[in-house]
């Protein structure tokens, strides 16, 4: 049995943006099943569990005595396991890991920053004057994707891991409408979050931070 470690608990602001849920989904999608390891306080601190993860991050998935951290690794190998995922054809195999890199690389660090400004350091000086140039950039970057988005249903010809990372890369931005507003991500959004897998996923990881959130709350 696969284990996926995840948290008990988050404040809202990240509740549904864990990257757990990337695994979470990736499985959903396979219908491979899985539990979850939940982390409590101080669980990504201990010895044992940097052991693992360096940085004492999530997800962390174990399966017979493998243990692989960063979700694009772990979509990667789970792609190997299922053509749901993933074309079993090398090329297509190829085209499909291509965009979880760009998403990884090309996309996430620059939606990741916009998302600092404005959650962690929006009361900042220096955030207050790099925010309008940071949204600039990050929607320069959005826009080449949606240009290859145009027309399309998904970034190749079918959905893989690379629309799965995509679009939890682009989820980081919901509390904007730079992506829901755009004409091309926001459906493609829509299309990625509808999808049953998603769902299944999502309300996965919801379900811990609902019942550990009045202990959390009250420590």
């Amino acid at each position: 049995m696969i284990t996926v470690t995840a948290f008990k608990w988050v404040p809202d602001f990240a509740q549904g943006l864990v990257r757990d849920l990337r695994v979470r989904w990736a499985l959903e999608e396979a219908g491979i099943p899985y539990e979850a390891r939940l982390l409590g306080e101080g669980d990504p601190e201990t010895p044992e569990y940097r052991a693992i993860q360096p940085w004492g991050q999530v997800p962390v998935l174990e399966e017979d005595g493998l243990k692989l951290f960063e979700s694009g690794a772990i979509l990667i190998y789970l792609a190997d396991r299922s053509e749901a995922l993933a074309p079993k054809d090398p090329a297509g195999r190829a085209k499909a890991i291509q965009w979880v890199l760009a998403a990884l690389n090309s996309v996430e660090p620059h939606v990741q920053n916009l998302v600092l400004i404005d959650i962690f350091y929006k009361d900042e000086d220096w955030a207050k004057a790099r925010r309008e140039g940071q949204e600039a950039f990050t929607r320069m970057k959005l826009s080449s994707l949606a240009k290859r988005l145009a027309g399309r249903e998904w970034l190749e010809d079918r959905f893989t891991i690379g629309d799965l990372m995509m679009a939890t890369v682009l989820r980081l931005l919901r509390h904007t409408d730079i992506v829901t507003a755009d004409p091309v991500l926001g459906p493609y959004l829509a299309r990625c979050e509808a999808r049953p897998a998603f769902q299944r996923a999502l309300d996965a990881q919801l379900a811990p931070f609902a019942d550990n959130a009045p202990a959390f709350e009250a420590a």
